[in-house]
């Protein structure tokens, strides 16, 4: 039987944020207080390969007004290039799902001391630094490492140290365990979640318009998020061809950090059939309504 969505189709929705569960710099009931002073009716909570703030920010989108959409966003590699896979509404406690999670936070961290001990021998940083900025229970990554090196003045801000140090031309960059794009994506249908393609049409990820599209159908990919700050306009033409072509869902948001990102709530933002079909499409969990 099919779900009457009741989330509010007049106000903005925005698919796409992260919480000091992850790289973001603000609790998850912190950024659903912010996305209910922005004005924005209904929020998902995406954060990298881990659902961990979904408890406290669906206490906090009732206490709001504000409706979540518990999601993921699944961290996958190919070759040395980075790309993120969108989960929404999957059942946190599959089995496969939080193995792979798991296997990716635990291979991120030993990365990440990787690289603050070559970074520490050209730059002042320590271990140490990097945990003193990171909050307690997220999942220490670069964008940890990009903090302390703001705090220790080395760079003016994140963006800064990834478009430099962090970069993998840096000379610093170390690899991780990550799943190929349509594994992620067959973990998020078994799931019972919808997979979408998170900003693929940047320079890393654009690469898989051409030479991995057919499989990642093939796979199950149900999405694409086309109304995103990093996806260039050429891009955006082709996605929106390629979800017609083959009537994929299409998203906006704006990939909220807090503090970490210049991306602001409500930015870009997703239309209310979109979301529909999204939770038409679930059966592994529900949005909280307020």
């Amino acid at each position: 039987m099919s779900r009457v969505p009741r989330f509010d189709p007049a106000k903005p929705i925005d698919l796409h944020t992260h919480s000091s569960a992850s790289d973001g710099t603000e609790e998850p009931a912190e950024v659903v207080r912010q996305a209910s002073l922005a004005g924005v009716g209904t929020i998902a909570l995406t954060d990298h390969d881990s659902t961990a703030g979904w408890r406290v920010a669906s206490a906090a989108a009732v206490r709001h007004g504000v409706t979540l959409v518990p999601g993921v966003e699944l961290s996958t590699q190919i070759g040395r290039a980075s790309v993120h896979v969108l989960g929404y509404l999957v059942d946190p406690q599959n089995v496969a799902l939080r193995v792979e999670m798991d296997a990716v936070r635990e291979s991120r961290v030993t990365r990440a001391e990787r690289m603050v001990a070559r970074i520490g021998a050209d730059y002042p940083l320590t271990w140490a630094d990097v945990l003193a900025v990171a909050e307690t229970g997220a999942t220490v990554g670069r964008p940890h490492i990009a903090d302390a090196l703001v705090v220790n003045g080395v760079v003016p801000n994140r963006s800064a140290a990834f478009d430099s140090i962090l970069h993998w031309r840096g000379g610093y960059y170390q690899p991780h365990h990550a799943p190929a794009p349509e594994r992620a994506i067959e973990l998020v249908r078994a799931a019972g979640g919808v997979p979408v393609l998170a900003h693929p049409a940047t320079r890393g990820g654009a690469a898989l318009l051409d030479d991995r599209f057919s499989e990642l159908l093939a796979a199950g990919l149900l999405g694409l998020e086309i109304e995103h700050r990093e996806n260039g306009e050429e891009g955006k033409r082709v996605l929106r061809e390629l979800a017609a072509r083959h009537d994929l869902i299409v998203t906006g948001s704006s990939d909220y950090h807090g503090s970490g990102k210049p991306n602001r709530l409500g930015e870009h933002t997703t239309a209310p059939a979109m979301l529909e079909r999204i939770i038409e499409s679930a059966s592994g969990s529900s949005p909280v309504y307020p």
